[in-house]
C-alpha cells in the first residue's frame, strides 16, 4: 500500500482526493521526496507524515534535532549517503543508527550491509523525512566536511612530495607538514596550504557558532577540537594525530610565538576579520604528553555592548552599581569565578565614566579588550611588573579611576585600599564564593577592619547561566512542593524589598525546537550585591562572623544569585534547570529532556574558503591581524 492510500485509510486525507495526490506526485510508485512535496503542499504536517511511514513500514522514525558528530557520519561516505539516500544519526551499544528515506530501494540496503561489513558494526534502520536528510547532507558541507577536503588536499600532497622525494627532486626537509606554518618571503602566509584552511576553517565555524573558546588537544591516536558554546565543552571535530604539530605551528605562527620552543606554555594573541568583522583572539599552549594542547578565548564583544542596561539587572542592582561608579572615591569589587562575565562587568561600569573629563587608567593580565579612552596596561610579572607595582605607578599618574584585574595578594589589596582612600576609585576583582565573601577575603589579605567601611563602596557577586531561545521555553506550573521551597528562599526577604518578586506560580524550562536543538542560545548574568551602610559598618568592626554579615545585607533586600536565577526564570529568561547549577536542589518532573549538549547546530557555509593574510601594523606589535 502507498502512502496517500495509507492516509486515506486513517482519516488524514479524503478518500475522494487520494487519486488526484497519486497523480500529482507521479504515480503510486512515485519517490516519498515527491509525495512528502505532494502532501506538504495540502496542509499534511511533514511530522504527520514520518509518523505514518513509520507505521506503514513497521519502521521506528528518527527527528533530526541536533547536530550529528562527524565521527558518526564518516561511517557513510558523503557521496555514498546522497545517491542512496542514507545517512548515520547515532551509534548506541554498538550498533550504527541510520537513517532512510525509502526503506523499499533494494540498493540502499545492500550498500548498508556492505558498509556494515565494512565498518564491523551491526545497523539499526531509522525512517527520516527528506528534510531532515536534506540538514544531514549540509553538516557533511559544514565544518567537518571543509577540513575533510582540506585533509585530503594535504594528503594529495604528501603523496605528490614522497614520489618527488624518490626522484631526487626535493628534501625531505621541505615537506608540506612544515611549509604550511612558515611565513613566506615578503611576509604574506602561504594561503593555499591544506594545514592553513584547516586552521582558519576551525577558526570561523567556532565564530559562527557563537562559541567562547576553541580546545585543539592532542591524543594518542586523534586531535580533539572542541568549542564552548554557552559555557558548554562539546567535542566539534577530530582530526589525524599526524597533523596535529603543523596545526600548533600555523596558530604559532599567526600569535607570534616561537616555534622552536614546545617544552614550555606560552601565549599570545592575533586578529582575524571573519566576514568583515574584527574579532580578537588570545591563545594559550600547554606542553602535554602526546604534543602542545592549543587554546584560543575568542574575545567578540563589541564595545558598544558594554553598558550596564544590557546586564540583565534589576533595578535595585542597577541603581547600587550606578551609584557606586558615580562616586569620587571608594573601592568596588566583583567577584566570581574565571568564565564567570566579571571583565564585561567591569568594562560596562567603565562605560558610564566620562572619559572625557576624568583620567582612567587600568592594569590588566592581559589585556583583552581595548576601550576608548582609557589608558590599558598589561601587567607582566616575569619581568617583575605586577599588579601590586603597576597600582603604585598607576598613582602618580594623576588618576581619577583605576581598574585593576585582579586583587590577588596582600600587597595588592593593601594599596588599592590606600589609593581608594586617597581620593581614587578603585575597581576591580576578587575570588570568593559570594558577595559577603568579600569581607573576610580582604581581611584574610591583612586589611585592617576599621579599613574597610571607609572604602568599599560595593561587592558583587555573579555568575553566567544560560538563556532560553527567544519566544521558547515550556511553562512549568509550580506544584505544591517546589512552592514550598521557593517561598523558604524568599522567607527572609524584607517586606519593602519583595515588590521586585514577580508572582512564583510558574517557571520556565528547556524545550528544544528545531531551529532551536539545545532549547538555549546565549548566557547572562545573574547577581548579588551590598553596598555599604551604618549596620553593617558596625558588624564588620565588631567583627562579626560572615553569617552575621549575611544576615544585615538581606535586611538591606540583596538578593543571592540564585534567587536572581529563579526570578529570571519565572520571566522567561532563565531555564529553571540553571537554578540547580547555582546549588539549588529542586526536583523537577521528568517531562520534557534537554540537550546536554547546550550547543546549537553550526551555521552552514559556503564551500569557498578565504585566505588568511597577516597585518602587523594594527594594534599593538605581539598583535597579528588576519583575514578569514
Amino acid at each position: 500500500m502507498d502512502l496517500i492510500s495509507f492516509l486515506a485509510d486513517k482519516g488524514i486525507v479524503k478518500r475522494e482526493q487520494v487519486a488526484n495526490l497519486q497523480r500529482e506526485a507521479g504515480g503510486v510508485s512515485a519517490s516519498p521526496m515527491a509525495v512528502e512535496e505532494v502532501l506538504t503542499r495540502h496542509g499534511v504536517a511533514p511530522e504527520v507524515q514520518l509518523s505514518a511511514r513509520g507505521e506503514l513500514y513497521q519502521l521506528p522514525t528518527f527527528a533530526l534535532t541536533e547536530v550529528v558528530p562527524f565521527d558518526v557520519l564518516h561511517y557513510v561516505p558523503e557521496d555514498s549517503a546522497r545517491y542512496y539516500r542514507l545517512a548515520p544519526v547515532g551509534v548506541r551499544d554498538g550498533v550504527l543508527e541510520v537513517g532512510i528515506t525509502d526503506p523499499d530501494n533494494l540498493e540502499a540496503r545492500d550498500a548498508l550491509n556492505f558498509i556494515s561489513n565494512k565498518v564491523g558494526m551491526p545497523y539499526k534502520l531509522f525512517l527520516i523525512s527528506g528534510a531532515d536528510f536534506e540538514r544531514l547532507l549540509e553538516q557533511y558541507k559544514g565544518l567537518s566536511g571543509e577540513v575533510g577536503r582540506a585533509l585530503s588536499e594535504l594528503e594529495t600532497e604528501n603523496i605528490k612530495e614522497a614520489r618527488a622525494q624518490q626522484e631526487g627532486r626535493m628534501t625531505p626537509a621541505s615537506s608540506s607538514l612544515e611549509e604550511e606554518t612558515v611565513i613566506e618571503a615578503g611576509g604574506t602566509i602561504k594561503e593555499d596550504a591544506p594545514v592553513t584552511k584547516i586552521v582558519e576553517t576551525i577558526v570561523r565555524h567556532a565564530v559562527e557558532a557563537n562559541a567562547s573558546d576553541i580546545h585543539i588537544e592532542p591524543m594518542s591516536d586523534k586531535t580533539r577540537v572542541r568549542y564552548r558554546v554557552d559555557g558548554i565543552l562539546s567535542t566539534n571535530l577530530t582530526l589525524p594525530s599526524k597533523v596535529h604539530a603543523a596545526v600548533a605551528s600555523r596558530i604559532k605562527v599567526l600569535s607570534n610565538m616561537r616555534l622552536d620552543e614546545k617544552r614550555k606554555p606560552q601565549d599570545g594573541r592575533f586578529s582575524a576579520r571573519v566576514g568583515g568583522k574584527r574579532i580578537d583572539f588570545r591563545v594559550s599552549t600547554f606542553p602535554t604528553y602526546w604534543g602542545e594542547k592549543v587554546e584560543m578565548r575568542i574575545l567578540g564583544i563589541q564595545a558598544a555592548e558594554w553598558r550596564l542596561d544590557n546586564l540583565g539587572l534589576t533595578d535595585h542592582n542597577l541603581r547600587l552599581l550606578r551609584e557606586a561608579i558615580q562616586k569620587p572615591y571608594g573601592l568596588i569589587l566583583i567577584s566570581g569565578p574565571t568564565g564567570s562575565g566579571k571583565s564585561t562587568t567591569l568594562f560596562s561600569l567603565l562605560s558610564e565614566v566620562d572619559t572625557e573629563t576624568k583620567n582612567v587608567l587600568s592594569l590588566e593580565d592581559p589585556v583583552e579588550y581595548t576601550i576608548p579612552g582609557v589608558s590599558q596596561s598589561q601587567v607582566r610579572p616575569e619581568i617583575g611588573y605586577t599588579f601590586a607595582n603597576g597600582l603604585r605607578t598607576t598613582l602618580r599618574q594623576d588618576p581619577n579611576v583605576i581598574m585593576v584585574g585582579e586583587i590577588r595578594d596582600k600587597e595588592t589589596a593593601g594599596l588599592a585600599v590606600q589609593a581608594a582612600l586617597t581620593g581614587h576609585l578603585v575597581i576591580s576583582t576578587i575570588h570568593t564564593n559570594d558577595a559577603v565573601g568579600i569581607i573576610p577575603r580582604l581581611l584574610d589579605m591583612g586589611v585592617d577592619p576599621y579599613m574597610i567601611p571607609p572604602t568599599l563602596v560595593l561587592g558583587v557577586a555573579q555568575r553566567l547561566v544560560r538563556t532560553l531561545c527567544p519566544g521558547t521555553g515550556e511553562t512549568m506550573v509550580v506544584d505544591d512542593g517546589i512552592k514550598e521551597m521557593l517561598d523558604k528562599q524568599f522567607v527572609d526577604v524584607p517586606e519593602e524589598f519583595r515588590s521586585e518578586i514577580p508572582k512564583l506560580d510558574h517557571v520556565y524550562r528547556i524545550k528544544p525546537t528545531p531551529e532551536c536543538p539545545s532549547g538555549t542560545r546565549g548566557r547572562t548574568a545573574v547577581f548579588e550585591m551590598f553596598g555599604m551602610t551604618p549596620e553593617l559598618e558596625l558588624a564588620i568592626l565588631a567583627g562579626k562572623s560572615q553569617d552575621d554579615l549575611y544576615r544585615v545585607v538581606r535586611t538591606q533586600g540583596m538578593l543571592t544569585i540564585k534567587e536572581d536565577a529563579i526570578i529570571k526564570s519565572a520571566q522567561g529568561i532563565v531555564p529553571f534547570e540553571e537554578v540547580n547549577t547555582l546549588g539549588g536542589e529542586f526536583d523537577l518532573p521528568d517531562t520534557t529532556e534537554a540537550s546536554a549538549s547546550g550547543s546549537a547546530p553550526l551555521e552552514q557555509l559556503s564551500e569557498d574558503v578565504g585566505a588568511l593574510s597577516t597585518d602587523r601594523g594594527q594594534d599593538t606589535p605581539s598583535t597579528t591581524e588576519v583575514e578569514i
